[in-house]
């Protein structure tokens, strides 16, 4: 239940590109019809296009760049985005999805209620959670391996397939050389 983000930015662009081009010309012949001034002069136009020879540098750049964004939205639209609703711990044959969001403020949130930590950081790799989090103690032994417990799980509980990793930095309010204090768990 890995719900994709739609593709809407490129196709609202290039239908309004398209919109664009179609209104030009509509215009040029509406008035070209009536015989009033031509916002873009169709005859000019046409005198123009059928000057040009297929080995000239005009047809050529057009060709490269249509071919340019053609490939560009074929990219756009084969290439999965970053997963919206991620599939939360089936239970009983109940499936349920959580959003990206919601799984970063849950884990944010789980970080933050360990005792000691003043501020909690979140990021969501593919397959990893990196927490950074503060603490105004100058002795934090230990507390990092917490961090780092506490949201491997939380992550078990809510989307085990979406991290196998958790890693949990802590930055300490003095600055000493113990100042920056990193733990590595697994779910594994």
């Amino acid at each position: 239940m890995i719900r994709r983000p739609r593709r809407a930015v490129p196709a609202i662009v290039l239908a309004l590109v398209l919109l664009a081009a179609s209104v030009a010309v509509v215009v040029s012949l509406v008035q070209k019809l009536v015989g009033v001034h031509e916002f873009v002069s169709y005859d000019r136009v046409a005198d123009e296009l059928h000057g040009l020879t297929w080995n000239e540098a005009p047809v050529l750049a057009a060709g490269v760049v249509a071919m340019v964004i053609g490939v560009v939205l074929l990219v756009v639209a084969l290439v999965p985005g970053r997963p919206v609703v991620l599939p939360m711990a089936a239970e009983e044959g109940i499936h349920a999805g959580l959003t990206r969001a919601g799984l970063h403020a849950a884990l944010r949130h789980t970080a933050s209620s360990v005792e000691g930590v003043r501020t909690a950081r979140v990021r969501l790799r593919r397959k990893a959670v990196k927490i950074s989090a503060g603490t105004d103690r100058t002795d934090a032994a230990g507390l990092a391996e917490e961090v780092c417990e506490a949201v491997t799980r939380r992550v078990h509980e809510l989307a085990p397939e979406q991290a196998q990793r958790v890693r949990a930095a802590l930055h300490t309010a003095k600055p000493s050389k113990n100042s920056r204090i990193s733990k590595k768990g697994s779910l594994r």
